[in-house]
């Protein structure tokens, strides 16, 4: 065959074939993420689960409820969490006081962080608050029943005495009267910045709802608060967590109850039960990140390898954001 001949016939075959492929198929567009932001204090934020930021002072882990929750579900996740965050100095304000981790701040001292709720915006879909305990001072009493137990040699309930029908009574109440007025304007203030977004808020998981298990002095759990003051620490806690869950019905958000399903994982259970940290406990979650004592850690006894304070273990996070997880889902989270 004669080459402009050959040549032709190649041409008009390679014509065929392009004209007879069918059109490549379009890519279907990758779902948007949506807009996920996470308020909240140290038990939001993870704190002494490693890995822990190092930058600001507030702890946030890479295993918090937030981060493992917008990682499960494809979510964009706006983390301003902070420990020591309470509902007023924290989120509806700027917060001053940082505690870490890392516990001992830099030389300079930790910057004062912007309100948390400057995060929420008309942007937002959806947005978890789990915040209260430091605004009603649970720290504090913590620290009270620590010294008054030691000083009754854990006899009896002095802690719970001082503060249910001694001078710390009224105070108590006090703040509890101001953390419901102060997470009603929270609520609403979501609302007016985010007015299409669904809102979570995320209770406490029990820290000492069974105080079987507990030994007085013992640092990986209670210290010497005595036994008869848990119940009171206990009550507390339920207090708190009744006032989050009325006041997310009232304002037609979703109630997180993680205390129910964490009843028999508190800091009492034993070892392998336990989703909390004693007041000073080993270390959780990958890696060999560490937390250098501060000087009031280095005189707490007990051979912990931090100042823990009573706050959720790695199992306690993920519990925490398997019941998130499950509640954003609900909220629309999945599939969009």
């Amino acid at each position: 065959m004669p080459s402009r001949t050959r040549s032709a016939l190649v041409g008009a075959l390679a014509l065929m074939a392009l004209t007879a492929a069918p059109a490549p198929a379009t890519a279907a567009p990758l779902p948007v993420p949506l807009d996920y932001t996470a308020l909240g204090d140290s038990y939001s934020a993870g704190s002494f689960v490693r890995p822990w930021a190092t930058d600001d002072g507030c702890g946030r882990s890479a295993s918090s409820y937030p981060r493992q929750s917008a990682r499960r579900l494809n979510l964009h996740l706006t983390d301003v969490t902070c420990s020591a965050a309470e509902v007023r100095a924290g989120v509806l304000e700027p917060q001053t006081e940082l505690t870490g981790p890392p516990s001992v701040p830099p030389r300079s001292g930790w910057a004062p962080r912007p309100a948390q709720i400057k995060a929420v915006t008309a942007a937002t879909d959806l947005v978890t608050l789990g915040i209260g305990g430091n605004s009603v001072g649970f720290v504090e009493i913590v620290k009270r029943c620590i010294e008054q137990g030691m000083a009754a040699f854990g006899i009896g309930s002095p802690c719970s005495t001082h503060y249910t029908r001694g001078p710390g009574a009224a105070p108590l109440n006090r703040r509890f009267t101001a953390l419901e007025a102060d997470f009603t304007t929270t609520l609403k203030e979501i609302r007016a910045r985010a007015p299409r977004a669904k809102v979570a808020v995320v209770g406490y998981p029990a820290v000492v709802a069974d105080r079987a298990g507990c030994s007085f002095g013992s640092w990986r759990q209670l210290g010497t608060v005595t036994k008869g003051d848990m119940s009171f620490l206990d009550g507390l806690e339920r207090r708190v967590n009744a006032v989050l869950r009325s006041q997310a019905e009232r304002a037609g958000a979703v109630y997180v109850d993680t205390y129910a399903s964490s009843t028999g994982h508190g800091v009492c259970a034993g070892a392998d039960q336990r989703w909390m940290y004693g007041i000073k406990d080993d270390l959780t979650g990958p890696g060999t990140q560490s937390d250098p004592p501060s000087g009031l850690c280095r005189m707490v006894p007990g051979d912990g390898e931090a100042c823990t304070v009573l706050h959720p273990n790695l199992r306690g996070a993920t519990h925490q954001a398997d019941l998130v997880t499950r509640a954003l889902t609900g909220l629309g989270a999945a599939g969009r």
